[in-house]
């Protein structure tokens, strides 16, 4: 098993930081959310696979590793608010938060921060996030909410419109932590429109914004009932396979040729750049 103080920031010392981040640019930042999954699931469920979607792919990588962060939590949640347990931030809060530790990075030489996101509903708010890191610090910032596997993993399903505690994340949970699955698991939830535009997950589909309780009694928008252990594994490997080639992508590439799409063959790493003065309104 690899020494997680190789690729985990919060298990290192200073001066083994030091070391980490000269040997590597790119850091994953983990974000999830503490929010109802149903009667069967955890309430930890998206930030629990969002840092451990970041260490499978820190270890998928190799030498040098990716540095992983520590997890963001908490998330944007409203909408499932009317179940217990469910802690919910303002998409301002969540986004300033997560500039601010994209400036950290960069004063600490992070150039490629690619945030991995296990909470839909956090999408807006870190999509503006990066867009403001990028423009003050100069880093490449991303965010993956599953783009990179989402057809992949939605041709593992059997369930379509399969969104939230239904049969994906239910796979997913049986495949990482079996134990914390209830045996008792609601059957088929998904709400269909007249309007075929609202419907979640259809080739036109817009994004929309409801509360939960209005379509489903038990927090449910998919089939948990079709759930199995195997179909989390393939579609778990999956993602970490599509991640791990974006993240390896960056890796070892400079600014420049990121920008202008150039090949690179990662064999050295690229120069540090200075990081740009803040301005007040963001001190």
């Amino acid at each position: 098993m690899t020494d997680e103080r190789s690729w985990r920031l919060g298990a290192m010392t200073w001066r083994e930081a030091g070391e980490r981040l000269r040997a590597c640019d790119v850091a994953l930042l983990p974000t999830g959310a503490v929010e109802q999954h149903g009667p069967h699931l955890p309430l930890d469920t998206d930030l629990y696979h969002a840092e451990h979607m970041c260490r499978d792919v820190a270890l998928a990588c190799g030498e040098p590793f990716p540095v992983v962060l520590p997890v963001i939590p908490f998330g944007v949640s409203y909408h499932h608010d009317d179940f217990p347990g469910t802690l919910s931030v303002s998409a301002e809060t969540l986004g300033r938060y997560v500039f601010e530790v994209g400036r950290a990075l960069a004063h600490q030489g992070i150039h490629k921060l690619v945030i991995v996101n296990g909470h839909g509903g956090n999408a807006p708010a870190l999509q503006t996030a990066a867009q403001r890191v990028h423009r003050k610090t100069g880093m490449f910032v991303c965010v993956d909410t599953g783009e990179t596997s989402d057809v992949d993993v939605e041709a593992l399903a059997e369930t379509p419109g399969d969104i939230h505690a239904g049969e994906i994340e239910t796979s997913e949970a049986l495949y990482l932590r079996p134990d914390d699955v209830r045996a008792e698991r609601p059957g088929l939830s998904v709400p269909r429109f007249a309007v075929e535009a609202l419907d979640d997950g259809g080739p036109r589909s817009v994004p929309w914004f409801s509360r939960t309780s209005r379509f489903s009694a038990e927090g449910v928008l998919g089939d948990p009932s079709r759930a199995t252990a195997e179909k989390g594994r393939r579609m778990w490997e999956v993602q970490v396979e599509r991640l791990a080639d974006l993240v390896t992508g960056l890796r070892g590439r400079s600014l420049e040729e990121l920008r202008l799409d150039a090949p690179g063959d990662g064999s050295t790493a690229p120069p540090r750049e200075p990081v740009p003065t803040t301005t007040p309104e963001d001190r």
